[in-house]
């Protein structure tokens, strides 16, 4: 696969250039739990079903995130409020929170407790979902992609995220590393998890989107991930298509 040139380009600028903002990774975060990484090419968590109990604990490569990207996919039936990325800090719950608001069908990045909304984007049933959500602490944009499809670029807030997150997939923390609604859990599959600080080239995110080749998270890696799963998630091959 050709790596497409307008990417080599603008990695390069977001990672070496003067024009753009550079943040330098500062401390790597190693655990007891989390000094194994495994290898999710290909795989999938499965949520089977509605608890207040199971979830995956990730643990981060890198601890400063004064920019973020988030991208994940996910298929669920769920016709209910439900988290699809939560990172809490000690002092702030929705330190980074995707949350699918199901009665406003609002699709909802929450950054250090404040909150913006994407309505209009059609979050089908029984399908993969792919979304990437970008963040930049310089300029206070928040930005999503749901399916490939760019979202209004909008401002929420300028300060920067914790140095010691806890990131659980499959739940929503209303408190550090807990605090679980069982209507607010995920019931479904999850897949290709990724995690960046700094903000993803747009060609980037549509590789991203379309299962080409991309440069994969810093912060969170789906082929290198650490975790631990609590309660009942499956580690199953991943759902994909007959050619």
């Amino acid at each position: 696969m050709q790596l497409n040139k307008c990417c080599v380009f603008q990695v390069y600028k977001s990672r070496l250039g003067s024009q753009q903002k550079t943040v330098t990774p500062q401390k790597r975060v190693w655990t007891q739990e989390s000094q194994s990484s495994q290898d999710m090419s290909e795989k999938m968590f499965t949520f089977p079903e509605e608890t207040n109990t199971a979830h995956v604990l990730l643990f981060p490569a890198f601890m400063t995130l004064e920019a973020v990207t988030v991208c994940h996919r996910s298929f669920t039936d769920l016709k209910r409020d439900h988290s699809l990325f939560s990172l809490a800090s000690t002092s702030t719950s929705n330190e980074f929170l995707i949350f699918m608001k199901w009665d406003e069908q609002e699709i909802q990045p929450h950054i250090r407790n404040l909150k913006s909304a994407y309505g209009g984007p059609y979050y089908a049933h029984h399908m993969w979902n792919s979304i990437c959500t970008t963040w930049d602490s310089s300029s206070g944009l928040v930005q999503m992609w749901f399916n490939g499809q760019p979202l209004v670029r909008k401002f929420i807030t300028d300060s920067p995220l914790t140095t010691s997150p806890s990131i659980v997939l499959g739940q929503e923390q209303d408190t550090y590393g807990g605090g679980f609604d069982v209507k607010q859990s995920f019931v479904g599959m999850m897949t290709d998890v990724h995690m960046w600080n700094y903000v993803l080239p747009s060609c980037e995110i549509e590789n991203y989107m379309k299962e080409e080749f991309f440069f994969p998270g810093n912060v969170l890696n789906w082929a290198a991930l650490n975790f631990v799963t609590t309660g009942r998630v499956l580690i199953e091959d991943k759902l994909m298509g007959c050619a």
